[in-house]
């Protein structure tokens, strides 16, 4: 099975080498290695690798965690090497090319470009903002606090207009208030990268799942960067279209 690896590490000559012979030993295939951040003497870096069914993660990550100065953030299930950046382009032209489709194609095709689970996309009320925006406690970080449930009180809640294959149904929303590009984890732990199309009150919320004992990381900066990236461009293509995108259960797309 493709296995998604992520680990800081210090940012100096070796260390990349350790961790890399660490896997190797430990049984992993490396596959693919992606460069998310160097700052301040540290990296983070993500790894895919082709990890043997029968074997025990423990130990991988035991071997990771032995190394000195090198953090395990996460480990989850990949259903495809993720693909570098590049691709993008190639995505956006897909959309522009049928962009009857192009809300379809841009949702089907962001989990694989960022090993998450699903995707979403959401229709926001145009009265959410301000029925969420009652006051809450202030968290030292509440870009990674599990998001509390919005008011109910009135009026209807997002509802989802298109979802990938591999939601669950119906896809458990997390709070999209604020309407910002941001990273969050839900009551249930899942984490969800969240980006505004910016009209219709549309949202595309991504998700990574924990399973079989594995724990997905959260979504890194540079990759809701590139999910804000890829929506804002994808608005500018569909323009009008998405103000026609309605919830699921009442128009089929």
């Amino acid at each position: 099975m493709l296995l998604r690896v992520r680990v800081t590490l210090p940012d100096r000559p070796g260390a990349l080498g350790q961790v890399a012979r660490t896997l190797g030993v430990a049984g992993a295939d490396i596959v693919q290695v992606v460069v998310l951040e160097r700052l301040g003497g540290r990296a983070v870096d993500d790894f895919t690798v082709v990890w043997p069914g029968a074997a025990r993660v423990e130990r991988l990550m035991a071997g990771l965690a032995a190394i000195p100065g090198v953090q395990v953030d996460g480990v989850w299930r990949a259903i495809g090497a993720p693909v570098a950046g590049g691709h993008d382009a190639e995505l956006l032209a897909q959309v522009a090319a049928n962009p009857a489709d192009g809300l379809a194609t841009l949702v089907d095709a962001v989990p694989g470009l960022l090993a998450a689970d699903w995707a979403a996309a959401a229709v926001v009320p145009a009265d959410w903002a301000a029925r969420s925006a009652a006051p809450r406690p202030l968290l030292a970080d509440p870009e990674q606090q599990p998001s509390e449930e919005p008011p109910t009180s009135s009026g209807r809640e997002p509802d989802v207009a298109y979802a990938s294959w591999r939601a669950p149904e119906p896809p458990r929303l997390p709070e999209v208030t604020p309407l910002r590009a941001r990273s969050l984890t839900g009551v249930d732990g899942t984490r969800y990268a969240v980006a505004p199309f910016g009209r219709a009150g549309l949202v595309l919320v991504v998700a990574r799942m924990d399973s079989d004992g594995l724990s997905a990381a959260s979504f890194h900066v540079t990759e809701v960067d590139r999910i804000s990236q890829l929506v804002r461009a994808a608005a500018v293509i569909l323009g009008d279209r998405l103000d026609l995108v309605t919830p699921r259960e009442k128009t089929a797309l």
